[in-house]
């Protein structure tokens, strides 16, 4: 199916299953802990044997030696993997970081072995008896130290170009009446998510087959296939049920590669998870920002000069973190400079988290907004306002295809009490608390991408769908059934959905907001030609019939769903692809996010009293699962307002607090009451469902809106993420 005109009326908009808020598909599994995830694959890989991963010292430099020999004579091992034996295993497209340090070691906690044993026990025991020998070499830590001289790279895979120009940004500049000029700091963060990186890895002569946590299907297998030099067609995976990603299990990670590896070298399965304190220096992370951002206004709130420049650090080959990509598209203004920049660092891969881009970029552009209001004497909702466009800022012959942003505002506004803040900070004081409220917007991508999948029909009525899709917990088995119910007209119970996959139909996986959308469009597509398959069998014209209610009527004949596949299984496969429209429309999401924080006077405690979001983001499949989606976002953005970074120790070169109990993510102490709403609003342009994704979205701008809301309550701007105590206990206001 081709998609290259916006949707008309269809079987979607009949609104019988589709936006209710059904339970999740899987909730009796998960709540019973009966789903399956990777690590607990039983009767998969009979005779597997446990991997267990040992990660380099130094964080670079070279490895002189490695001693195996007393760890292989040690009790159960099978085997001990190094560069020695492992081949030469590649790279994969989109993760530049080698799997296992060979001899070079790029960065601390690069794998160096894995150890093959009978149990995990043994295992981890000979681990220890590995002796390696490295010669260190300097490195680069402090992105710091290096921002001043990292230069432009060339165009990357994401987030538009890395340096556009628009107008006369430094004569507007110069000449506007009101200006801010700052710089703004967002650590490195890590993804946590509740499941480790694992894999059990089992071959059959020159096919690989792995149950994984993986978010992308089709990245996994063509990067597997690219590190073990072998056809992607030659690797299958499967993960049905993934305990959190967040972008870190986007593709193939250390677990995945070295299971693999492990499994063809010692010629048995190999079950292989990674251990929490390896996970912060193996995989990828969100890297650290500098973000420097002028803003010129006239004395009425218009934006007339735009510079955002970001600098971020990375392994060699790396990708930027592309901060500016919604300062693009956020605010009109006439005269705009937006760069990315790349220091080389030696540390872990920084790569896709949660909202890349977007979501550190608004944490320095929504502090700046607020301070313009500030200084202009204006209402920051109004500032906003003001400067809201319905065309594209840097392409106006380009609208956006459905640009709510106004009604974001204006809606969480009035629902939040906006009216009742006090504009001067350091005003409303609830005993030895300091009360302040701060908002911010949002504007995430709209992204969709060809998906696939199959649809059978049995004797009994019962519809299964087949596709790749994943579900990271973000309800991709609920958007699948919902879907393919309303198109086929019978209740969710009679849709079987089968997921994660690698055999199934290809769709984009869950990632960059798109994996809903893009699903649900292929599902779409796939029960639009089982609906003609059935008419066919049935010998009803295509173009009159109706499915409904588990029937299919066309004139005055009516047979029940099922009864087209008394003969066999009808069995259909179809693709949704996108043409052009997304060229023609700048298709985004948008929210507005408002926060109320208490500070106390007396010891700095920060915390979050309430927060509320009010989200335009297409058709709502599922109103309960989109609310969580939102919802969790908003949790993460308490965290990353809050408390989260990971610390380099600029000496050795590693993340210092890489496990659970130094890295602090918020708790259920930390979170008051969260609310989310969304705007009645369908995109015909987006596909025939005319439903976004909402998950990023959630996060990008929660923690702007915290920190605008610290400033407010305290009078203390600080621009350098999390906002921790130290960093303004010594300025808090004395409490009479």
């Amino acid at each position: 199916m081709k998609f290259d005109t916006p949707a008309g009326t269809n079987p979607t908009d009949r609104m019988r299953v589709l936006g209710k808020p059904l339970d999740r598909y899987e909730a009796l599994l998960k709540t019973t802990g009966t789903a399956t995830y990777a690590y607990e694959w039983k009767d998969v890989a009979p005779g597997f044997a446990y991997g267990y991963v040992l990660g380099a010292t130094i964080s670079k430099g070279r490895i002189l030696a490695i001693d195996t020999r007393e760890a292989e004579r040690a009790p159960g091992v099978v085997g001990v993997v190094t560069y020695r034996n492992a081949g030469k295993p590649g790279v994969g497209k989109f993760y530049v970081q080698k799997m296992l340090a060979a001899p070079e070691v790029d960065h601390y906690h690069q794998p160096v072995a894995v150890v093959v044993a009978d149990t995990f026990e043994q295992a981890r025991a000979a681990a220890a008896l590995l002796r390696v020998d490295y010669a260190r070499s300097d490195g680069r830590f402090d992105l710091d130290a290096q921002a001043a001289t990292a230069p432009v790279p060339p165009q990357g895979e994401f987030g538009g170009p890395n340096e556009k120009a628009i107008g006369s940004f430094g004569q507007a500049f110069a000449a506007a009446p009101v200006k801010v000029d700052q710089r703004y700091v967002v650590p490195d963060q890590a993804h946590c998510m509740m499941e480790p990186h694992a894999t059990i890895a089992r071959w059959d002569g020159d096919r690989v087959t792995c149950w994984t946590s993986i978010q992308q299907m089709n990245w996994g297998t063509r990067d597997l296939g690219l590190i073990l030099d072998i056809p992607k067609e030659n690797v299958r995976l499967h993960s049905p049920f993934i305990g959190g990603g967040f972008g870190g299990k986007g593709t193939v990670q250390a677990d995945l590669a070295l299971a693999a590896i492990a499994a063809r070298v010692v010629g048995r399965p190999v079950k292989l998870a990674l251990q929490r304190p390896l996970m912060f220096n193996t995989t990828i992370h969100r890297p650290k920002t500098i973000q420097h951002i002028q803003l010129g206004a006239e004395r009425d709130g218009r934006l007339t000069a735009i510079l955002h420049d970001s600098v971020s650090g990375n392994l060699p080959g790396g990708r930027t973190e592309p901060c500016v990509t919604s300062t693009r598209g956020l605010y009109a203004g006439a005269n705009r400079l937006t760069r990315t920049r790349l220091a080389t660092l030696d540390l872990a891969e920084g790569n896709a988290m949660r909202a890349p881009g977007e979501a550190p970029g608004l944490m320095a552009l929504e502090i700046a907004m607020d301070e313009l209001a500030e200084k202009l004497g204006m209402d920051p909702v109004q500032l906003r306002i003001v400067n809201d466009t319905q065309v594209d800022p840097e392409e106006p012959s380009r609208p956006f295809s459905k640009r709510a942003f106004v009604q974001c505002l204006e809606e969480g506004a009035a629902r939040f009490g906006w009216r009742s803040r006090k504009a001067e900070p350091g005003q409303v004081r609830d005993g030895e608390w300091l009360i302040g409220m701060g908002m911010a917007g949002a504007i995430r991508g709209g992204k969709i991408a060809k998906a696939g999948a199959r649809a059978r029909l049995g004797r009994d009525g019962r519809v299964t769908i087949e596709t790749d899709m994943t579900d990271i917990g973000t309800g991709s088995y609920t958007v699948v059934q919902q879907t393919a119910a309303e198109v086929m007209g019978v209740a969710a119970d009679r849709i079987v959905v089968k997921l994660g996959d690698s055999s199934f139909p290809e769709t984009p996986g869950s990632g960059g907001q798109q994996g809903a959308p893009s699903v649900a469009a292929g599902t779409y597509a796939a029960c639009m030609a089982l609906r003609d398959a059935v008419a066919q069998r049935l010998g009803f014209n295509t173009a009159e019939v109706e499915f409904a209610d588990g029937q299919v009527r066309a004139g005055n004949r009516t047979a029940s769903l099922g009864d087209a596949a008394v003969g066999g299984e009808i069995v259909v496969e179809d693709t949704i692809t996108f043409e052009k429209l997304a060229e023609q429309f700048n298709q985004q999401t948008f929210a507005a996010h408002f926060a109320e924080v208490a500070v106390n006077a007396y010891t700095g405690e920060t915390r979050v009293r309430r927060v509320l979001s009010v989200c335009a983001a297409g058709r709502i499949i599922n109103p309960k699962t989109a609310r969580s989606q939102v919802i969790g976002g908003i949790v993460m953005g308490i965290g990353a307002a809050l408390t989260e970074e990971m610390a380099v120790d600029k000496r050795f070169g590693f993340f210092v607090n890489h496990d659970l109990a130094g890295y602090e993510v918020p708790v259920h102490a930390d979170v008051p009451h969260l609310d989310a709403i969304f705007l009645d609003e369908v995109d015909p342009t987006i596909s025939p469902v005319k439903a976004k994704g909402v998950g990023e979205l959630g996060l990008t701008g929660v923690a702007p809106a915290i920190a605008n809301a610290i400033y407010n309550a305290t009078g203390i701007r600080v621009r350098d993420y999390p906002l921790t105590l130290d960093k303004y206990l010594d300025r808090l206001p004395d409490i009479v």
